[in-house]
């Protein structure tokens, strides 16, 4: 048994990216994974069956107090489900429900977090959950930002607690940084071998420079794109037709207007400082 590493991000942030990564380095395939296999490695913490095979019983029965108690034992079992440590993708920020921690720290080796500008970050989130921008900077700057639990649905997530873009990158800051990897998402795209380089390394991989060269290259945003043209992608919202749509860093200048800009930085406004997002 080993623990979780926890793949963390606010929604839209580039956390499938960083999957489909990890997948192409240590798989080293002769083409790209398919982004269709990606949970392969990579469980995500979401999951209402695993909720179910933990709880004994259907979802949809299930008060929030028992999902909330029942979190604790379903870490436990994603670091039962492989051998070694188990990659999990979360949305989910650090805190507590009903008293649980949402993270369970006693089940953590360690966490990789995925940070982007929050101006860019916005219109995708927007677009994923199916509402205008003004609507997706309210859920962005939204205290108890949520997604609600997919019930009455094959598969599907409960609900998973965000809060706001800051509450949530400042939730997870206090990880000892021993066992934390910051990525920005504009350095993913700007400067992807020392980028994810710095990940390969952090995971305890020394890959050469052909091997993470052809991870990097596999796991593009233009290969993932024509990926999701062909055969479609299992994780696509059901708000929207692309879950990959632009793949690049500073799309807000042509998108938001000045009052939305000044709306998010208002409220973000250290944590922005901080990461070197804010507008010049």
């Amino acid at each position: 048994m080993g623990g979780i590493i926890w793949l963390a991000s606010y929604p839209k942030s580039g956390n499938t990216w960083t999957r489909t990564f990890i997948h192409n380095l240590f798989l080293n395939p002769d083409k790209p994974v398919d982004i269709n296999a990606i949970s392969q490695f990579t469980l995500g913490d979401g999951e209402k069956d695993w909720y179910e095979k933990e709880g004994g019983k259907p979802f949809e029965e299930m008060a929030a107090r028992e999902v909330a108690a029942l979190t604790p034992k379903v870490h436990k079992a994603f670091t039962e489900a492989y051998p070694d440590s188990v990659f999990v993708k979360t949305h989910t920020a650090i805190g507590t429900v009903f008293g649980t921690p949402l993270i369970t720290m006693d089940y953590t080796a360690g966490a990789v977090y995925i940070i982007r500008n929050p101006l860019d970050t916005v219109i995708s989130l927007a677009d994923h959950y199916g509402l205008d921008l003004d609507g997706g900077i309210k859920m962005l700057n939204n205290l108890k930002g949520h997604s609600p639990a997919q019930k009455g649905k094959p598969g599907g997530n409960i609900e998973v607690i965000f809060g706001s873009w800051s509450g949530h990158v400042q939730s997870w800051m206090p990880f000892s940084r021993q066992h934390l990897y910051i990525m920005r998402y504009e350095d993913m795209l700007e400067a992807p071998e020392k980028t994810f380089g710095g990940l390969a390394k952090f995971l305890g991989l020394n890959p050469s420079k052909e091997r993470l060269a052809k991870a990097i290259k596999f796991s593009s945003f233009d290969v993932l794109r024509k990926q999701e043209e062909e055969k479609g992608f299992n994780e696509q919202s059901y708000n929207n037709e692309k879950f990959f749509r632009v793949g690049k860093a500073g799309q807000w200048k042509d998108v938001l207007s000045k009052r939305q800009v000044d709306k998010i930085v208002k409220c973000h406004y250290q944590t922005m400082k901080q990461f070197g997002y804010l507008p010049e």
